[in-house]
């Protein structure tokens, strides 16, 4: 029951013409192995057409049986762009392969003011999401989210993320801000991506984001951040007993990017090279910074990749202070555990000149 119809060991004997009702049917020969195997079929023209299209319909019956595309699964992916590296790892450590996330500053690119170019408003064009830093670092994006005509992603948008949201600003202006002072951010101090112990409240920001747009997948991006989060204590363990016993050393900072890390770790900084944020420095203002950092011994001039490496040598120089470039925004690292293996590197760097 239910196997293939065997034909008979007797020689058939062929319809006439015009009584098979204007269709052809299948020959049948015997041969010595159907005996064995059953007969040997030849099909008609139309049944060749049939299994031509075999692979066709083997194919639509795998989609619709919910076997994965690759092309159907890379459609069905966020498309995210964040503005600066550090964010790019945070939501690709939440989003997991639910997102394909691009950056648009470099990791070797000051994030204060990125030039405007046609191919950043291509990354922001096809964008789902973009997740910004806030408190006016990457207030530039405003200007490629409006050329890129996306109207998913502008501010106030289901897909528009301000990974601010939820951070306690460090040095925020009591007073009046204007121009003369430099480029002071009247919303605080916008370099908490560098703290690491803020992490959680950025990843919880983003996580609610991209379940805005992607519902269905909120308990997948939550394993995600949990899985991150896990990750993140061991590192921070490790990281707080390297620093514990450097609590207290004194550093100079050519920009005032690391207010947030130096606060979680204890260290403390007593200036910058820059008189006023962004505008170089007097020699006024050096010759103060210099005695400052002889009075007090300081041991650390910490510089970023794009800063002006030549004069901050030459303040470690005069002071006997050791200089260390730290990546400010992860560098060459990219995939989502580069957050943590800049802050390692960072770590190390910092601790071994402080000692």
């Amino acid at each position: 029951m239910g196997g293939p119809e065997m034909a008979p060991h007797t020689p058939q004997r062929s319809a006439p013409p015009g009584k098979a009702g204007g269709r052809l049917g299948r020959l049948t020969l015997l041969s010595p192995r159907s005996a064995r195997f059953g007969p040997l079929t030849l099909l008609s023209p139309r049944s060749a057409r049939l299994g031509r299209l075999a692979p066709l319909i083997l194919i639509v019956a795998g989609l619709l049986l919910g076997c994965p595309d690759p092309a159907v699964e890379a459609a069905a992916k966020l498309r995210v762009v964040a503005t600066i590296p550090d964010l790019k790892a945070l939501t690709e450590a939440v989003g997991g392969d639910r997102v394909e996330v691009d950056a648009l500053a470099r990791g070797t690119q000051n994030p204060h003011d990125l030039e405007i170019r046609p191919s950043l408003m291509v990354k922001l064009r096809r964008a789902d999401a973009l997740v910004v830093n806030g408190l006016e670092l990457d207030s530039w994006a405003e200007v490629a989210v409006h050329g890129s005509n996306n109207g998913r992603i502008i501010t106030g948008a289901p897909g528009y993320i301000d990974a601010s949201r939820g951070i306690q600003p460090l040095e925020v202006p009591s007073g009046r801000v204007d121009r003369s002072m430099g480029d002071v951010h009247p919303l605080g101090n916008p370099h908490y991506t560098l703290d690491p112990g803020q992490a959680p409240a950025i990843t919880a920001t983003i996580l609610d984001g991209l379940a805005r747009l992607a519902p269905e997948h909120r308990a997948t991006f939550e394993r995600n951040r949990q899985a991150f989060l896990a990750r993140l204590e061991q590192a921070m363990a490790r990281w707080n007993a390297t620093m514990g016993p450097l609590r207290g050393a004194k550093t100079v900072a050519y920009h005032n990017d690391w207010v947030y890390l130096f606060t979680r770790f204890g260290i403390t900084q007593v200036g910058t090279i820059e008189e006023r944020p962004g505008i170089p420095a007097s020699p006024a203002h050096l010759a103060r910074l210099i005695r400052t950092m002889k009075e007090q011994a300081v041991k650390a001039v910490v510089v970023e990749p794009w800063s002006d490496q030549q004069l901050a040598g030459r303040v470690a120089r005069e002071t006997g202070a050791r200089l260390v470039v730290l990546n400010a925004k992860l560098g060459q690292s990219s995939g989502p555990d580069a957050y943590i293996a800049t802050t390692d590197a960072n770590i190390a760097a910092l601790s071994a000149v402080l000692r």
